[in-house]
């Protein structure tokens, strides 16, 4: 096996960027190996309208050293497994179009537990923030693995609402897996390593080019169970990842959004054309029946008493940012006395503020002092 990974190592490294050539040069020759061993003259007459690439990769043969290539991915703590290792994820080995290998840092996903992926606009709304922190978060409490892109907006949100919930998540990337792509993100990469993984079929030093972004794509939704979209415009690459899992045969659940905003357009053609709609992590853990031990009853919050006019302040909030202008409107309560209640309402974990005097609501099983219970 270790002779036949260094083999595998090789090839993926050479032609990751054209997963079709890989797959027809496997079913040509049989192997790596074998093709590593094949003159050029051959090869290319195997496939001449990709002589271009195929003299590419003889001529970077010639200089491959199995030894120094080792050694730089353990320098660089960078594991990589062939779609024939043992440890190579069997969710994605299934898929038709799977990737001949993987290089990846910290672990892989575990086949034993269920797993999401999460992913949707980069420039996404406060509410979108929310709503996929909530679900990262609430899913990866039930042991849920949490699966998305580490890219801005949704994916980093989700990343970070699973980490929040001691959970397991992993980002898959369109570059090297050892580069950290936007570096904005660079606290996600970190946490990533030491509680997840990061997973591309890029060998290190690959700059996250466009093209290899919807590659990155078919991955994401092959390692997961299920993927849940919050918030995509009408044409987005979040659908690009809904197409792949539904090609997979994986199910595909939209978050609905305020109607004519046009993130929401994406997730509500999603719904229209069949996709399931995502009201609430308990509802999506239901719905998919993927948590075999799993008891859903087990996932409800504690009850949290609030004081009346708590309870009031925090029945206007919503998952999209309320002003504090609007909150004193609807309460009738001054200024002062809204942001001692709010401050109140954050500290007990059922309100967050997301920029200067907007506040959104944490969903939380809240009851009045004085409701009967």
């Amino acid at each position: 096996m270790e002779n036949m990974e260094k083999y595998w190592h090789w090839f993926c490294t050479q032609l990751f960027a054209d997963p079709s050539l890989e797959s027809r040069l496997i079913e040509k020759f049989g192997t790596p190996e074998e093709i590593f061993r094949t003159e050029e003259k051959k090869l290319v007459k195997a496939f001449p309208s990709n002589q271009k690439k195929l003299s590419d990769l003889c001529a970077g043969r010639k200089k491959w050293d199995f030894d120094k290539e080792e050694e730089k991915l353990e320098r660089l703590e960078i594991r990589f497994v062939s779609k024939e290792h043992p440890e190579y994820p069997k969710r994605l080995k299934e898929v038709e179009n799977a990737p001949w290998g993987l290089f990846f840092r910290g672990s892989l996903p575990e086949d034993s537990l269920p797993s999401m992926a999460v992913v949707g606009a980069r420039s996404c709304s406060a509410y979108g923030r929310n709503v996929s922190f909530w679900f990262a978060e609430e899913l990866a409490k039930c042991g849920v693995q949490i699966i998305s892109g580490m890219a801005r907006g949704i994916d980093g949100t989700s990343h970070r609402g699973a980490l929040h919930a001691g959970g397991r998540t992993f980002g898959v990337l369109a570059g090297g897996p050892d580069i950290c792509y936007p570096e904005d993100n660079r606290d996600i990469y970190m946490e990533l390593e030491k509680r997840g993984g990061l997973i591309s079929e890029s060998p290190p030093g690959t700059r996250p080019l466009t093209f290899l972004f919807p590659l990155r794509n078919r991955i994401l939704s092959a390692l997961s169970d299920a993927v849940l979209i919050i918030e995509a415009k009408e044409k987005s690459g979040s659908l690009i990842t809904a197409d792949c899992a539904l090609e997979q045969g994986r199910e595909v659940f939209a978050v609905p959004g305020p109607l004519g905003e046009p993130l929401s357009a994406g997730c509500h053609n999603l719904i229209r054309q069949g996709a399931g709609i995502a009201v609430s992590p308990e509802k999506l853990l239901e719905d998919l029946m993927i948590l075999p031990g799993i008891n859903i009853k087990n996932t409800q919050k504690n009850k949290i008493t609030l004081e009346r006019s708590e309870y009031l302040v925090y029945s206007c909030l919503r998952l999209q940012a309320q002003n504090l202008g609007k909150i004193c409107q609807e309460t009738g309560f001054s200024p002062e006395k809204a942001l001692r209640i709010l401050a109140k309402l954050q500290l007990a974990g059922c309100a967050r503020e997301v920029s200067k005097n907007y506040y959104t609501a944490v969903p939380a099983d809240v009851v009045s002092e004085d409701a009967d219970v």
